[in-house]
């Protein structure tokens, strides 16, 4: 689908169309900015709608601002777990475990695979994840509001 105005391709989240679930989110930033069309004056910086544009990353931060879904990454940093594991790890309800590993599977950060009754989740790309929290380690510690984050995460093996 393409913006008439602008001539820009859309994406199926700017058109109000849900993304495949595919596990593989990658977030991207604009390099160029759109035409100006006759809304916008020949001072006015030019950016792409925040809400559609910055909606992935938005999910991704919302996903990863809740503390018990932290533990839950850390924890899986140690491997697959079934979620009576990580329920007796964190001492919250399964319900609550649960709900927390929808959101991680839905913004991409976790994988899930049944075996028999139980499934078992693991890290969708444990490497990006690592960097991803030790880039937010950098900068509390910058901030002078430093945290373990990657307590319990090994760092990535060199190929």
């Amino acid at each position: 689908m393409t913006m008439q105005s602008t001539g820009v391709e859309r994406s199926r989240s700017e058109a109000g169309q849900p993304e495949p679930a595919t596990g593989n989110h990658e977030l991207t930033v604009p390099d160029e900015l759109t035409v100006p069309d006759e809304s916008t004056g020949p001072d006015e910086p030019i950016v792409p709608d925040e809400s559609t544009a910055l909606a992935p990353a938005a999910a991704l931060f919302r996903a990863l601002g809740e503390p018990a879904r932290l533990t839950i990454l850390q924890h899986l940093f140690t491997g697959e777990h079934r979620v009576r594991d990580l329920t007796d790890h964190l001492g919250l309800a399964q319900s609550t475990v649960s709900a927390h590993l929808t959101c991680l599977r839905e913004c991409g950060l976790v994988v899930s695979r049944a075996q028999g009754r139980a499934s078992w989740f693991s890290l969708a790309e444990p490497e990006r994840l690592h960097g991803l929290l030790a880039a937010a380690e950098h900068v509390l510690a910058g901030t002078g509001a430093a945290v373990t984050l990657c307590a319990h995460v090994p760092a990535p093996r060199e190929p």
